[in-house]
């Protein structure tokens, strides 16, 4: 796959410095990165970005998982390998996630489920994670951005 944008915005001090803030704040939001990167991956495959779908397995392995856990994320409910705080956050990802699909989205009983092992500021961190990496997704199945950088 070629990219389509040679500059992609690098030069753009303001937008890093914004993604830099975000980032920050997901990162305040008390959530194991472990989990963060689980939640990376299962949006970045829904959307089929293989730029994020790379770097989310090295963050993963960069913040402690393992490669069992990070290669069977994309069958998280029939893989044992996931605890239920996991799985609703997964959940939330997959329902946020997949708006566009004509799905109904964060349902009531997602929404409880998230809530019963989350703080909210952890809920606010893995909604910022969830957003974000939509919005990378999306730029980067745009310019074609090709798998194989990490960004962090």
């Amino acid at each position: 796959m070629q990219n389509r944008l040679k500059n992609k915005n690098t030069d753009n001090a303001d937008v890093w410095k914004a993604v830099g803030h975000l980032q920050k704040a997901i990162a305040a939001g008390g959530v194991d990165p472990k989990l963060l990167a689980l939640v990376h991956l299962r949006a970045s495959q829904i959307n089929g970005c293989s730029a994020c779908v790379y770097a989310s397995v090295a963050g993963g392995k960069k913040a402690g998982d393992t490669d069992e856990r990070l290669h069977s994320v994309a069958a998280w409910r029939e893989a044992p390998f996931y605890t239920d705080a996991e799985r609703a956050a997964l959940a939330l990802a997959e329902a946020a996630t997949r708006l566009q699909d004509g799905a109904e989205g964060v349902t009531d009983e997602i929404w409880e489920e998230v809530n019963a092992h989350f703080t909210e500021e952890q809920i606010g961190a893995i909604n910022l994670e969830i957003a974000l990496t939509n919005f990378f997704n999306r730029i980067n199945r745009t310019i074609k951005e090709p798998a194989g950088q990490t960004w962090g």
